[in-house]
C-alpha cells in the first residue's frame, strides 16, 4: 500500500498516516520477535507476513461479532500484508484475560494448580512500561492516575472479557484451549469511542492444543529456547505460528443458516414480526410461511419438505394462535429443531398454551412464548457451531445486564423525593 508520514514505530510493527484518507492508518508488521521486554531478540523471514494475516482474520471475527475495533480492512497477501485501521489515540495499558492458571499467574499464586479453569474469568491490567516490566496496575490505580476513567476501565474489562470468550470458542472447536489473551484500546480519534487496537497475533495468547502444554503453538515455544535460538530454533517457532494463522482463517467464516418462521393464518403475522426483529438484530437470515395444519395439512407438509431440502442449517419457530397443531405437525416432520412460540391468547383463560406444551411421544419441540426469547434460543443454537453467532449472543446478553445494570443506577441518582402527607 502507498503510506503517507510514520506515526509510530514498535518492537514489532509500524505506524503510517493513510495518504488518501484522513482518520486512517496504515499498520505494517515486521519480522522481529522479542520477549523479556526485547532482551531477547530475533528475526524469523515472513513472521510479519503471518502476523498480519492472523491479526486481520481475528479483528475480521471481532467485528463480525459486533465488538468495538479499529480494523477496517486488509492483512493478507493481496494487500501487502498491511492493515487500515481507524487512528486511536493508544491507552497505555494491556488487558489480560485469563482463563486457565499459567505464566505469571501460577507464579503469582502458587497455591492455584497450574492448569486449572479460571471461572469467573480473571481481567488484569498492566502499565506498558518497559524500563519497569510492564507493571501490574490496579483499576482504581488507572483512574487515579488519569489513565482512564472509571468508566472507560470498566468498559475494557468487559470488552477483554467478550473478546476472550469469543476467541476461546473459536480454538475450542477446533480442539484447542486458550489459556490467556493480551488486547489493547485506543480511544477513536474521530469520536473518542473506546477501540481494541493494536494487533491481536500468536504473540498476543497462550494456545494449547488439545489441552497439553507441551503441544503449544504461542510465543512461549521462543521464551523456552535456552540461549541464543540457532536456525533450527527459529524454524520451530515459525510452524507453530503458520499453523495457528492458517487455522484462524477459517475464523471469519459464517456457515450458511436459516430460521423458517410458519405461521397458522395471518393474524399471527404482528407476533412473528417480533421474531423476525430480533433475528436481524443478531444477523440472522429468515423465511416465513403461512399454512394451516388443519386447513392446508398436504400444503404444509409440502413446503416443509421444500424447506428442508433447500437449507443445511435450518431451525422452524411455529407461530400459531388458539390450538396449536401447525408446530407439532412440523415437528413430527423434519429432522430440525422447531420452537413453538404461540402469540398470546386470552381465550379459555390462556390455556391455549397448553397445546404447545403437551405433546404426543416422538413430537419434541421446544415452547418459547417470548418472541425476542424465541429469536435469541434460535441464535444460541446456531452459536453452538459457528462462533459469529455465537458472538452476537454474547453481545447481546451483556447488553441486556447492562441495560438492568443502567436502569439501577439511573434508579439511585436521582434526588429522593419526600412522601406526600395527606
Amino acid at each position: 500500500m502507498k503510506k503517507g508520514r510514520q506515526v509510530a514505530h514498535g518492537k514489532t510493527k509500524a505506524l503510517y498516516e493513510h495518504p488518501d484518507q484522513a482518520g486512517l492508518y496504515i499498520v505494517t508488521s515486521g519480522d522481529d520477535i522479542t520477549a523479556g521486554d526485547g532482551a531477547r531478540h530475533s528475526v524469523i523471514p515472513g513472521k510479519g507476513r503471518i502476523a498480519a494475516k492472523t491479526t486481520s482474520r481475528v479483528f475480521r471475527l471481532l467485528n463480525l461479532c459486533g465488538l468495538p475495533t479499529h480494523f477496517v480492512s486488509g492483512g493478507e497477501d493481496d494487500d501487502d500484508n498491511e492493515m487500515v485501521v481507524r487512528a486511536c489515540r493508544m491507552i497505555p495499558l494491556e488487558v489480560v484475560v485469563r482463563g486457565v492458571a499459567a505464566g505469571s499467574y501460577a507464579k503469582r499464586f502458587p497455591g492455584v494448580t497450574r492448569g486449572s479453569l479460571l471461572l469467573p474469568r480473571v481481567i488484569e491490567f498492566f502499565l506498558k512500561d518497559d524500563a519497569r516490566h510492564d507493571p501490574q496496575i490496579s483499576q482504581d490505580e488507572i483512574a487515579a492516575q488519569g489513565i482512564a476513567t472509571a468508566e472507560e476501565v470498566a468498559t475494557m474489562a468487559e470488552i477483554a472479557r467478550l473478546t476472550y470468550e469469543v476467541v476461546s470458542h473459536a480454538w475450542r472447536r477446533r480442539n484447542v484451549l486458550m489459556v490467556d489473551m493480551k488486547v489493547e484500546f485506543g480511544r477513536a480519534i474521530e469520536d473518542k469511542r473506546l477501540l481494541l487496537a493494536d494487533v491481536i497475533d500468536n504473540d498476543a495468547w497462550r494456545l494449547w492444543p488439545q489441552g497439553r502444554e507441551e503441544l503449544m503453538l504461542d510465543k512461549q515455544i521462543f521464551r523456552n529456547i535456552v540461549g541464543e535460538p540457532t536456525a533450527e530454533d527459529l524454524g520451530r517457532v515459525k510452524q507453530a505460528y503458520e499453523s495457528v494463522c492458517e487455522q484462524v482463517a477459517t475464523f471469519p467464516v459464517m456457515q450458511p443458516a436459516m430460521v423458517a418462521i410458519f405461521m397458522g393464518a395471518e393474524s399471527d403475522r404482528p407476533h412473528a414480526e417480533r421474531i423476525e426483529r430480533a433475528l436481524q438484530n443478531v444477523g440472522v437470515g429468515f423465511v416465513h410461511r403461512v399454512a394451516s395444519a388443519q386447513k392446508t395439512p398436504g400444503y404444509l407438509l409440502q413446503l416443509v419438505q421444500q424447506t428442508d431440502a433447500t437449507f443445511s442449517r435450518l431451525i422452524y419457530i411455529g407461530v400459531c394462535g388458539h390450538t396449536d397443531t401447525l408446530t407439532g405437525m412440523l415437528d413430527a416432520s423434519t429432522t430440525n429443531p422447531v420452537f413453538a412460540c404461540p402469540p398470546p391468547s386470552q381465550d379459555a383463560g390462556g390455556s391455549d398454551v397448553l397445546s404447545s406444551l403437551r405433546t404426543p411421544g416422538g413430537v419434541a419441540n421446544l415452547t418459547v412464548l417470548d418472541p425476542e426469547n424465541a429469536a435469541l434460543a434460535a441464535a444460541k443454537l446456531l452459536g453452538l457451531d459457528d462462533t459469529v453467532f455465537y458472538g452476537r449472543v454474547l453481545l447481546t446478553q451483556a447488553n441486556y445486564r447492562a441495560q438492568v445494570m443502567n436502569a439501577d443506577i439511573a434508579l439511585n441518582s436521582q434526588p429522593q423525593q419526600r412522601p406526600v402527607v395527606a
